[in-house]
């Protein structure tokens, strides 16, 4: 079955500048506000988010970066790859942090990518934002902001390019063994 293409280049960018005002009016503007972006792709969607929300709030947004490799509760049962930076602006203590990622789906890696978050403080709160939200879940996480929900089934997967790893922004469902988790 080939791939189906659910969200072209502009279905991204709009469904990122509407997550940077959803971030906005739940927060009430960017103060104590840091974006994470979980490696690889959620890096690049946290710094879009953070400069619109710059852009819209003329102050500039405290972004970061993190890897999950070593946090995930199945890291023995997955094939090991190197480690990925880990950057986090200041503190998260009192800060409202904004895990961001591009697939929600089992809720592992943001399991995950709280377990990093707590290592470095104690934040005021923790969202999720996510360009797609895909379904089953086998923990009990929900995505605070979404560009789109997908549903799909087990034997699908959601594939997010983004042009500043693929050279073009997209997401599709490609029939097969899912990669995303």
């Amino acid at each position: 079955m080939p791939d189906r293409t659910v969200m072209n280049a502009d279905d991204v960018r709009r469904s990122l500048n509407r997550i940077a005002h959803e971030i906005i009016e739940r927060n009430r503007g960017a103060r104590d506000l840091m974006l994470l972006g979980i490696h690889s792709r959620g890096v690049f969607l946290a710094q879009r988010l953070g400069n619109t929300i710059g852009a819209l709030e003329g102050d500039g947004v405290a972004i970061g970066e993190i890897d999950i490799a070593l946090s995930r509760d199945d890291v023995d049962q997955r094939p090991t790859r190197s480690l990925r930076p880990t950057r986090v602006p200041r503190g998260v203590t009192g800060s409202r942090v904004v895990l961001v990622d591009d697939v929600l789906y089992t809720g592992r890696t943001i399991r995950a990518a709280m377990d990093v978050v707590f290592a470095y403080g104690r934040p005021q709160a923790i969202q999720l934002a996510v360009l797609v939200d895909r379904g089953h879940r086998e923990l009990p996480i929900r995505s605070d902001f979404v560009g789109k929900n997908i549903p799909t089934s087990r034997v699908e997967s959601v594939r997010v390019r983004l042009s500043e790893v693929d050279g073009v922004d997209d997401v599709s469902i490609v029939h097969g063994e899912p990669r995303d988790a």
